[in-house]
Order: structure tokens, then sequence, then C-alpha cells
């Protein structure tokens, strides 16, 4: 019998009970599309950080003020580091000790950076996602994907992909299926600027967490 030809076509990566494959949003995300995708909190809207046009697509999709920034998810630590322009000694700390998980860092960010990922203190914020779909999404794109939550600005986080679409509908090119997400609470950010880390949202992660893994007392 024959050998069947080979094809350079790359095989989709179909997970169980997933609307869409993950080389699809990929794909997506690589045109310049949104995706709706799963974290270990709420569903994110996905787009592209690099691509102006997508920033414009998502910010537009949610009707969310561009002077808001948005927080990437990235696949591993040199990935989220990559995006700062420098990583003071603290972040690096609370990375390895909380990364992969729900801990959002404000670093200082490198320069080039769109303006709707720069917070008022010149930071970008970006996490490394414990989720699978996540993190595969962050790794095929090549650098890290905007991890704001899928919803419209102000409205609840969607916890599973029916509030997702129902809040932005055909503006999302591709949903993938996580199935219902029971987070508490979102990631906690912190933004941290030499040897100083600031709260700037207590989510996931409790602050007094946050201060014992730097060997530190929250004051009463």
């Amino acid at each position: 019998m024959p050998r069947s030809k080979k094809t350079n076509q790359r095989p989709a990566r179909r997970r169980a009970g997933t609307a869409a494959t993950l080389d699809e949003a990929i794909d997506a995300l690589k045109a310049g599309e949104l995706v709706v995708y799963p974290t270990e909190t709420f569903y994110a809207l996905g787009a592209d950080p690099l691509s102006n046009a997508a920033l414009a697509k998502l910010f537009g999709a949610k009707a969310r003020d561009p002077a808001n920034p948005v927080a990437l998810i990235a696949a591993d630590l040199a990935s989220a580091f990559g995006f700062a322009r420098e990583v003071p000694p603290v972040a690096r700390r609370l990375a390895e000790m909380f990364w992969p998980g729900a801990l959002t860092l404000v670093l200082p960010a490198r320069e080039g950076l769109a303006p709707e990922l720069i917070g008022p203190g010149g930071g970008v914020g970006v996490r490394v996602s414990p989720h699978p779909i996540a993190c595969a999404l962050a790794a095929g794109l090549g650098h890290p994907v905007t991890a704001t939550s899928a919803n419209q600005a102000g409205a609840a986080p969607a916890r599973n992909v029916a509030e997702a679409r129902a809040a932005l509908g055909a503006k999302v090119k591709v949903y993938l299926e996580g199935g219902a997400l029971a987070a508490d609470a979102p990631s906690t950010v912190v933004e941290v600027q030499a040897h100083q880390w600031t709260v700037l949202r207590e989510g996931a992660i409790s602050m007094s967490q946050l201060a014992a893994a730097l060997g530190q007392q929250v004051l009463e």
C-alpha cells in the first residue's frame, strides 16, 4: 500500500469541549482579530498587544476608555519580563513565589509599547497564567496576549463562554471554551518600582501573602 503524502499543514489542537481549536485562535490573533479565552480567574478578551489595530478593536468591543490600560498574560517568565524595561528584585521574588498564578505585576514598561498598555506610573501589567489554554495561546502568539476581562467596561466578568458571547457577540472572531470558571476574585495587581511595591488591586492573592513572600509584615 503506498504511503500517504506528507503535508506541511499543522495539526489542529482541538481540546475536548472546545468551541474552536487553539490553532484557530492563534491564527486569529496573528491576523489582528479578537479572541475570548479562559484563564485561572475569568474569561479574558485577547488581542495582539503589538498591533495598534487589534488594540483599537479591543477597546471598541469593550467600550473601554483607552486611558484605562489593559494587562497581559505571558507563556513564561522570560516572555513576561521581555515587556519590561527593568525587573526589580522585588518583582523577581514575587514572580518566583506566585507565577504561574493570579498575580499581575506592573513593571517599568520597555520602550515602544502602545500607550493602551501603560499605566500612569509608566508600568505594564503582566502575569503568567497557570491555565493551559491561556498559556498555550500566549506561547503560540510568540509574546504576551491581552488579558482584560471579556465583558463590557464596568460589567461583571464573564464566567462562561455564553456570558462572554452575550457581551461581545460578533466583535470576537474566536471563542475558546473552557467550561464554567469559579474564581472568587480577579488577579491581584502589584506595581513594583525599584524596591517599592504597591497593591493596586487586592484579588486572589492577599496583601499578607505578598508581604510574607518578601519577608515583611503588613502593618495593621
